[in-house]
């Protein structure tokens, strides 16, 4: 979604320059798809603090192909959460739009875009997930976790 997102802005605001320098479009679409792709960084940070071990970074290192196509594998239930997941990314975007729009404002447009419609397909997932989640729990106690 990120790569869709990031060509068309791409285009219509083209060109898109930082600090005084245009940027080719394929780089602003690249830049974009990667901002759309490695907020998820994140996931891997919330589950250290809520694990306190690196097994999730483990496993990407030594499998790096589930890190992209089944992150389903990467994860305990509750290792991360719905909640801290979605707080962390709208705190990173908080931060790094406005300070984005220091050097570009059409990049920081850009990053803001990308990461509001990766956080709305977020919801819209968690959302469908969410009978998923409350069938897998075997008590209140563990669907808190996992939405926590």
């Amino acid at each position: 979604m990120s790569l869709v997102v990031a060509g068309v802005l791409a285009a219509a605001l083209s060109p898109i320059t930082v600090l005084g320098t245009d940027l080719p479009t394929i780089a602003v679409v690249a830049y974009g798809t990667a901002v759309g792709v490695f907020i998820d960084v994140d996931h891997l940070l919330i589950a250290r603090a809520k694990t306190g071990n690196w097994d999730a970074v483990r496993f990407c290192l030594s499998n790096p192909v589930a890190a992209v196509a089944d992150q389903s594998r990467i994860f305990d239930h509750g290792d991360v959460g719905v909640l801290s997941r979605l707080l962390s990314h709208l705190l990173i975007i908080g931060v790094v739009v406005p300070g984005l729009a220091l050097a570009s404002l059409d990049l920081a447009i850009v990053t803001g875009v990308v990461l509001y419609v990766h956080i709305v397909c977020d919801v819209v997932w968690d959302r469908w997930r969410l009978e998923d989640h409350a069938a897998e729990s075997a008590s209140i106690n563990e669907l808190v976790r996992e939405l926590r």
